[in-house]
């Protein structure tokens, strides 16, 4: 079987792959600066609004408590998000490139 070079030069010029790369930084920068925003809720809120975070929701469990603990959901779910959007756009757009990737020139 020989093996056959690719251009990857031609496959960085290709429109498809140049939407697939646009597309995908938009959508990670969106939620990189949702997860940084919710992630300095946190100090900001301890910080500057100490007496919110201190009131109790149950037993010696404070709101920021709560808060802190609700950082591992809103993690979860921006996976979750970005597994979603990976699968149903972002992969069927890359095996397309995949797929002509020998006889992009």
């Amino acid at each position: 079987m020989a093996k056959t070079e690719m251009n990857w030069a031609a496959i960085d010029a290709d429109p498809r792959f140049q939407a697939l790369h646009r597309k995908k930084t938009k959508f990670l920068w969106t939620l990189m600066t949702i997860s940084m925003v919710y992630y300095f809720l946190l100090p900001i809120g301890t910080a500057y609004y100490s007496d919110l975070f201190k009131i109790k929701v149950w037993g010696s469990v404070n709101v920021g408590l709560v808060f802190a603990l609700s950082q591992f959901i809103v993690a979860w779910a921006i996976a979750w998000i970005y597994a979603q959007r990976a699968n149903s756009e972002f992969d069927p757009m890359a095996q397309a490139i995949i797929n002509d990737a020998h006889n992009i020139k």
